[in-house]
């Protein structure tokens, strides 16, 4: 059933309805500003008699508000029996390890197999909806070939909470990656490329605008000309393979999260990551800088070296600071021992 919620606007409101109200709802109630302006376009929203169709109605201290919040709808997305690594759940959220492969959310070209798919028939209808649908909401993605943890949100007041520590910057994010060549602070070649930068510690910060490439719509390019979308990427180097070092293992941490971002900044610095088809992560190695079984591990390494190891956030809803880590997946781990010399 529907469910009448009834705000009274307090002190000093801002003049527009939407604004007014995303200030003034309840947080319970969890409806964000997309949400609210979305009411208010199909006549949800009362004032009195007066039906407010307006997001730009003004609005004055002591209006009292009707808002009609329809049910949660079923999704059209149909729920698949796939296993689910979950790390943490709760009433509000869960915490996935995402193998490789999988896809995050349907769209055109993969309709089902994907991540929401199966947190669906996991809920098995225990979702109490976000935006107006019973559906997992998806505050952030990794690609398809990359493995690692994802937090999604299972209630409209979760995915706000979460999504504002996103926009932020707020949220902790670090990725394990392989790359061609040694990211070196002290190297003059790197410290010569447009937006790469040296930071305490041996960090190197790469920040550059982030978006579609101009002519391969399937690829994501940098920007120093204020197109596409502020990023920043944070690497520091933990290990390195081979005589002469010609592989590392690196730790990529987000400021941002824009698509591609780490794949697409680590070759822009020269180190594009191993395995990745699309930004040049097949390098070819000299022959005597790693031993036959490395090398063949490498060459047959089919997907990026990237994992999402790290997770941190506040608790949308008990602001409760959570940290997740997961462990290499096993292909990756593979690829280290091989690189080691200790498989």
């Amino acid at each position: 059933m529907d469910t009448p919620l009834r705000v009274t606007i307090g002190v000093a409101p801002p003049p527009r309805l939407d604004k007014a109200l995303a200030r003034d709802v309840p947080d319970e109630a969890a409806l964000s500003r997309t949400r609210l302006s979305r009411l208010i376009a199909e006549g949800a929203v009362r004032r009195g008699d007066e039906i407010l169709t307006d997001p730009k109605a003004r609005v004055a201290e002591g209006d009292v508000i009707d808002i009609l919040v329809p049910e949660a709808e079923d999704s059209h997305i149909g729920p698949e029996d796939i296993p689910l690594e979950i790390v943490w759940e709760d009433a509000d959220l869960v915490v996935v390890n995402k193998p490789a492969g999988m896809v995050v959310h349907p769209a055109p070209g993969t309709p089902t197999g994907t991540l929401v798919n199966a947190l669906l028939h996991h809920f098995g209808g225990a979702l109490s909806g976000v935006g107006g649908s019973r559906r997992p909401g998806i505050v952030h993605r990794i690609d398809k070939d990359t493995s690692g943890l994802l937090v999604v949100a299972k209630s409209d007041r979760a995915h706000h909470g979460l999504a504002a520590q996103f926009e932020a910057h707020s949220a902790e994010r670090a990725y394990m990656a392989v790359v061609n060549g040694v990211p070196d602070p002290g190297d003059p070649r790197l410290r010569g490329i447009r937006g790469v930068s040296m930071e305490p510690g041996s960090v190197i910060r790469i920040q550059s605008g982030l978006g579609r490439h101009r002519t391969d719509r399937q690829r994501q390019a940098v920007s120093f000309d204020g197109q596409g979308r502020h990023a920043v990427t944070r690497a520091r180097v933990l290990e390195t393979f081979g005589t002469p070092p010609a592989l590392a293992l690196v730790e990529c941490r987000l400021e941002t999260g824009r698509t591609h971002q780490i794949r697409v900044h680590m070759a822009h610095a020269g180190h594009g990551l191993v395995g990745d088809p699309t930004y040049g992560g097949r390098r070819k190695l000299p022959a005597s800088a790693l031993g036959a079984p490395a090398m063949a591990a490498v060459a047959g390494f089919d997907r990026q070296a990237l994992h999402a190891a790290l997770l941190g956030f506040d608790h949308p809803v008990t602001g409760e600071h959570l940290t997740f880590e997961a462990p290499l997946p096993d292909d990756m781990s593979a690829l280290l021992a091989a690189l080691r010399g200790t498989s």
